[in-house]
């Protein structure tokens, strides 16, 4: 057989051109629909069954099972999804990727695309000129879908007739002929080779052609299937690097489901082929052991009825994979002290605007409950645990200690850094993604709120001074103006807490905006509480002016952290809500 260099060169520009063409496709498709998609998978699944569909349906609509597995990385690492949400995703995506092996199937071998491929692309092309971006999109829907039916025939056209090779013929056989140590030959292969191509999809139309042209036979094909499920299992963990442990874990989730599906599927391997074979022969009436031009059909079969029947067999085992996966990778506890760095902010999170979103909420979040929360807490010399104890407030305060706390140091070396890089993430973030209206006033409330915390902080430091001065006052009534002070304010930080560590916020949100009609009941020359007290001689004039400076600063501290906790929380649940809502109009 003459088969040269340039012949091998034709034929990997054939795949590089149903490739692209497939990239192009899938692309243009996520820009139609990936948003609401994004949004539905952002959703917090309702059960096990709603997160499969899901997962069929998005890789059914953007014929890339590795796109929504890389996304459900994401959303994962970013805590949009939970572990056992995202395996259910998964599933669901290994269902949706035999849609593309159908499409070739039935368009690629049992149509003839050829003649009306070219015009696709005309069309296409000038659907792409209009201004609308929409119709952009379809346009480069079109071209892609287009172009990679062209390189299928390009890559039909260039593999070599072995036919008429004997000396081939004989060669393949002797590697196709050894029983099960053959089946685990060409799942090997078909791991191999869906790692080099990053994609399951051009794999499975290689395998496809192979057994077309009669390369393989159907159970030698069926076996590289078997392996391209787990090679597709690759790009995911190779994602997963730059994750965090909850994004890795579910990368690992999808190569135990995957591995666990292979394993039980080579016990029933040969029984399971005769099966798919009794129904190709009723459907086509011949057999794909028999015939060639039955084998893509068949192998189409077997994929849909393997990723079905593995996905029906496991889905009851969730939480058993979740376990395993978590076994794999052990959780990583940051250390309360390490908040000088971002921990959310990371290039994975700005792979979609769902999980920049998100990272921004948690990093203020965090920025709240750490380094806010020590210069607050300390600064009214608190110590925190007491705080979170629940113990009566008016108990807690009833101690004349005082903490040391440098807030300025505090300011400078931690809050100053990472509310800067917050300002960065969210510019990014807005620069690069075309934000609806709704997500462009949820970066600009997170922002709002992270600008009134450093305000808060820089606050509490000639707070803090009179704090513990008059802690250690002689004066019980100074010292009692200044508990008054305190308490309202950790009354505000106490229901925040517990607003973080509730499944239901908004019912503690409602509670700290009580506090804010309250906040005027700390300025004491409002109340002329403060004239009674110098007239009464309680205290000095210099205290009085320290108290009406203090109690002015309090009020608009407590009213500042309000309007964090309602800025930082009830937005995000408003969100998830509009979210939820789309998830059930939709189709």
């Amino acid at each position: 057989m003459d088969y040269g260099f340039t012949d091998i060169l034709t034929m990997l520009g054939a795949l590089g051109l149903f490739l692209y063409g497939m990239k192009v496709m899938s692309d243009a498709l996520m820009e139609l629909a990936g948003d609401r998609m994004r949004n539905i998978l952002s959703t917090t699944m309702s059960n096990r069954f709603f997160a499969v569909l899901t997962g069929f349906t998005i890789t059914a609509v953007i014929q890339s099972s590795s796109a929504t597995t890389l996304m459900v990385v994401s959303f994962t690492n970013a805590n949009l999804l939970t572990l056992t949400e995202a395996i259910g995703v998964i599933m669901g995506a290994n269902i949706g990727t035999t849609v593309t092996a159908w499409l070739i199937s039935i368009l690629g071998f049992k149509v003839s695309m050829s003649a009306i491929a070219l015009p696709l692309v005309g069309l296409g092309f000038i659907l792409s000129m209009n201004r609308k971006r929409k119709l952009q999109n379809w346009g480069y829907f079109i071209v892609g879908f287009a172009v990679l039916f062209i390189g299928l025939q390009f890559l039909k056209d260039s593999v070599p007739d072995i036919g008429n090779s004997p000396e081939i013929l004989a060669f393949m056989s002797e590697y196709t002929s050894m029983g099960y140590a053959s089946v685990i030959l060409f799942l090997f292969i078909g791991t191999v080779l869906t790692v080099i191509v990053q994609s399951s999809s051009a794999t499975m139309a290689l395998t496809l052609l192979m057994t077309y042209e009669g390369w393989i036979p159907f159970d030698m094909a069926a076996a590289m299937v078997l392996g391209e499920n787990i090679g597709t299992t690759i790009t995911a963990n190779l994602a997963a690097l730059v994750a965090n442990y909850q994004g890795r874990r579910a990368a690992r989730a999808h190569f135990i489901f995957n591995i666990l599906g292979v394993i039980w599927m080579l016990v029933l391997f040969y029984p399971f082929l005769q099966a798919i074979n009794a129904v190709v022969m009723r459907i086509e009436g011949v057999s794909p052991f028999v015939e060639a031009t039955a084998v893509p059909v068949a192998l189409s079969l077997f994929h849909t009825c393997f990723n079905i029947i593995n996905t029906s067999l496991l889905l009851g085992f969730i939480k058993t994979i979740a376990g395993i996966a978590e076994r794999m990778v052990p959780a990583v506890i940051e250390q309360e002290e390490a908040i000088d760095q971002p921990k959310y902010l990371d290039r994975s999170s700005l792979e979609y605007p769902q999980t920049g979103i998100k990272a921004l909420f948690d990093e203020s979040l965090r920025l709240l409950q750490n380094a806010a929360y020590k210069a607050i807490t300390h600064g009214l010399s608190v110590h925190r645990e007491d705080l979170e104890s629940g113990r009566d407030l008016k108990t807690v305060l009833e101690s004349r200690e005082t903490i040391p706390v440098d807030i300025e140091k505090l300011y400078a070396t931690k809050i100053k850094s990472i509310y800067s890089q917050i300002l960065e993430y969210a510019t990014r973030l807005q620069s690069d993604f075309a934000l609806e209206q709704d997500k462009i006033e949820t970066i600009r409330n997170i922002l709002i709120a992270d600008r009134m915390l450093v305000h808060i902080v820089k606050r509490m430091i000639p707070l803090h001074k009179n704090v513990v001065r008059f802690l250690s006052s002689d004066n019980h009534v100074i010292m009692h103006e200044y508990n008054m002070i305190r308490r309202k304010i950790l009354k505000v930080v106490r229901e925040i807490h517990l607003a973080s560590e509730s499944e239901h916020p908004l019912r503690h949100i409602r509670e700290i905006e009580k506090e804010r009609k309250k906040a005027e009941e700390l300025d004491v020359l409002i109340s002329g509480r403060v004239n009674q007290l110098v007239l009464d001689g309680e205290i000095t004039n210099q205290m009085a002016t320290s108290l009406m400076n203090d109690s002015d600063e309090a009020g608009k501290i407590v009213r500042d952290l309000v309007d964090i906790a309602t800025l930082l929380y009830y937005p995000r649940d408003k969100l998830m809500d509009q979210i939820e809502e789309e998830k059930l109009e939709a189709p």
